[in-house]
């Protein structure tokens, strides 16, 4: 892609090599640590893989643009989010692999590799993975 093309806003591609890194959770727990953040991220994560315009995410979540600038940049900055110039505008997109990066360090850390010790498999409902589809107990069923 032409360099004309991008936005430099985040670090594209995978978190650092170390993706189980204490830093790199710190940094990702952060910038989630507020809500409009948080919330944020929870939009771009619904709308992969199209991603949605700044003043989209502005308007869905109630939040001043200049203000949302702010947010989107401490996101980018702990590679969850990455934006890419389309036309006058930037597309911002959820960094899937930082966020399942971010569960992996949870599991590793947390669950010292067991995830069933955190009832991350589903087993409950007879489902098997991590329930990151949107089918786990706390999201509902998705269509």
């Amino acid at each position: 892609m032409p360099a004309s093309k991008l936005a430099v806003v985040a670090h594209v591609g995978r978190p650092p090599s170390d993706v189980t890194s204490a830093p790199f959770a710190m940094a990702a727990f952060s910038a989630l640590g507020q809500p409009t953040r948080l919330d944020v991220l929870r939009l771009l994560m619904r709308r992969e893989p199209d991603g949605l315009p700044a003043g989209a995410i502005a308007e869905a979540i109630g939040c001043p643009q200049n203000t949302l600038s702010t947010h989107l940049s401490i996101l980018a900055r702990a590679n969850l989010v990455r934006g890419v110039r389309v036309g006058r505008s930037i597309v911002y997109r959820a960094n899937v692999d930082a966020v399942r990066s971010l569960i992996e360090f949870l599991v590793l850390d947390c669950c010292d590799g067991h995830p069933e010790l955190c009832g991350l498999l589903g087993e409950e409902e007879g489902q098997s993975g991590c329930g990151c589809s949107g089918n786990g107990p706390t999201t509902g069923k998705r269509k």
